[in-house]
């Protein structure tokens, strides 16, 4: 690395030459009393030799110093990094020592990165395997057993793995789905329909081979009342072929009127988990109009093949009502989301320790943890961020963020009014685009595991495992909190931040387990095994049976 020292102190200079006179001076005097010297006795002349080398190399030192005035007090002060010129999108970074404007050395922004941060994780060894085999190839029942109607509740994404659990209890049951109605009543009171967001003819196209998929009920049934049923949340496959399909060819039409989290994650034929896949990976693409702004925005941030995170920042008003989470926001901040909270009764929680749920891990990081994590993880300042979320809550907003991090975006500043006009009021439909940012992200950061981050890490890990940080913040709210209070430094603080995380970024690793499904890692977070395979245990397991034969 090359260093460029600016003299821009005359003084020095003026000092520096006076310095040069006074050798020259010397020398001459030197010249003039050196054959009196040879006339001296030969201890006295070695003694004066030392003498006149001494105060040379004195000279020497003196002249040295004074043309670098600055150099002295470089080890005692330390170094501080701004971004200049926040109005663009990539940056120099300049290094200054504080207070001495002298010394300024001028590095590319790539000279601060932490090796590995874009790195992707390995996955030689696995791929897609969702095409069913001979064995599980079945061909669509000539009658079918009854209509399946479905109201699709919640956010876009639990939307979306809910449609792709209802297709695979379709083919479980031998029924026909109606395209699915959407929910217009939760918190963002969304009116789109499914054709504003899903790209029917897709839909339809792709499945057509699974299962039978009607945009409305046939004529002879449109005046039979459904019957009206909420699956019981997490059920195995028996469940939906015994009890429901029972009452589906009792009443002809039946009505889900919840979809979220209706199939287990695990005991289920591999046939009806990679139809799950096919659905949500390949079925349930997003409308044209979607897609294509969502390409452009993608473009804007790469401009040039240059590298963005994607962050998903769940510090919004809903959901830190829902979790009960207040830190860092003021008292009648803390008290608008109480009553929130109150106020909407399918709400079970309603009395919420914010302070114990933090140190827990089981909040949303805030803007300014967000900040430090990357910070300590290694990402250099004039990274670019787009986040994945609607507007932050809070008298700060995003700023904390913004401050260390001034290359922040989101569909609001990246997206032109006009192009963004036909999405006002569409909140699901924003989701849409923001999904799809994420999804093509070099890095894809959630704070908060909600729908949305289990949709995009499981889509990342279906498309190679594309690097996906999940932050341990139970571990890191410990040691930011020891930071703030003056109780470990920042040179023991990142070390341990990169330690803990090194193994937290989507590598491979089968679907976890658990006492029980609600407990047990979600199905489209993971979906290996199921829809990923890999290469290596399929040649150890042909290995194996070689050997046995």
């Amino acid at each position: 690395m090359t260093r460029r020292r600016v003299f821009e102190n005359t003084e020095a200079q003026d000092a520096y030459q006076s310095d040069m006179k006074r050798i020259v001076f010397f020398r001459r005097k030197v010249r003039h009393y050196f054959p009196e010297l040879l006339m001296i006795r030969p201890g006295r002349r070695l003694y004066g030799c030392l003498m006149i080398v001494a105060f040379f190399f004195l000279l020497a030192k003196f002249a040295l110093l004074s043309s670098f005035p600055d150099f002295n007090m470089s080890r005692e002060i330390g170094f501080r990094t701004r971004v200049e010129d926040e109005s663009t999108i990539t940056n120099n970074v300049v290094i200054e020592q504080q207070n001495l404007p002298g010394l300024t050395e001028i590095l590319p922004p790539d000279s601060f990165q932490t090796p590995g941060i874009w790195k992707q994780p390995d996955s030689s060894s696995y791929y897609k395997c969702i095409d069913p085999s001979p064995k599980e190839r079945s061909t669509i029942g000539a009658a079918t057993n009854g209509y399946i109607l479905v109201h699709a509740n919640g956010g876009l994404n639990q939307m979306k793995t809910g449609i792709s659990d209802m297709v695979a209890v379709a083919k479980i049951m031998n029924a026909t789905l109606v395209l699915p109605s959407l929910d217009h009543r939760s918190f963002w009171t969304d009116p789109s329909e499914f054709k504003d967001i899903f790209n029917v003819e897709n839909f339809i196209e792709v499945l057509k081979d699974d299962i039978n998929i009607v945009k409305s009920l046939p004529q002879q049934l449109e005046a039979v009342k459904p019957h009206t049923k909420a699956p019981v949340s997490w059920s195995k496959p028996r469940y939906y072929r015994g009890e429901i399909l029972t009452l589906l060819k009792k009443h002809q039409v039946i009505k889900f009127t919840h979809t979220d989290a209706r199939l287990t994650n695990n005991g289920v034929a591999s046939s009806i988990q990679k139809l799950r896949c096919h659905a949500m990976y390949e079925a349930l693409r997003f409308t044209t109009k979607i897609e294509d702004l969502a390409k452009k925005l993608v473009k804007r941030l790469k401009n040039d093949s240059n590298q963005y995170i994607a962050l998903h920042l769940r510090y919004e008003k809903d959901m830190l009502a829902f979790t009960g989470c207040d830190h860092n926001l003021s008292k009648a901040e803390a008290e608008e989301l109480r009553n929130l909270r109150y106020n909407v009764q399918h709400w079970k929680e309603k009395k919420i320790d914010g302070k114990e749920k933090r140190l827990q891990g089981l909040c949303p990081m805030t803007p300014r943890e967000v900040a430090v994590f990357l910070e300590a993880i290694g990402y250099p300042f004039d990274t670019k961020i787009y986040i994945v979320a609607g507007k932050i809550y809070g008298q700060d907003g995003i700023r904390p963020l913004e401050v260390k991090y001034p290359n922040v975006f989101s569909h609001f500043n990246l997206a032109t009014e006009e192009e963004l006009e036909p999405f006002k009021h569409c909140q699901n439909q924003l989701a849409a685009l923001d999904y799809i940012v994420a999804l093509e992200s070099d890095v894809f950061v959630y704070t908060y595991d909600g729908n949305m981050a289990k949709a995009v890490q499981g889509h990342r890990r279906f498309e190679g495992f594309r690097k996906t940080i999940n932050p341990d913040k139970q571990s890191f709210v410990k040691l930011i909190d020891k930071l703030d209070k003056g109780l470990i430094t920042w040179e023991s603080f990142s070390p341990k931040v990169k330690r803990i995380h090194k193994d937290r970024i989507g590598a491979p690793y089968p679907r976890l387990a658990g006492i029980s499904s609600r407990h047990e890692e979600n199905f489209y977070a993971n979906p290996f095994p199921g829809c990923i395979c890999d290469k290596s245990s399929e040649v150890l397991t042909q290995a194996k049976s070689g050997l046995t034969r």
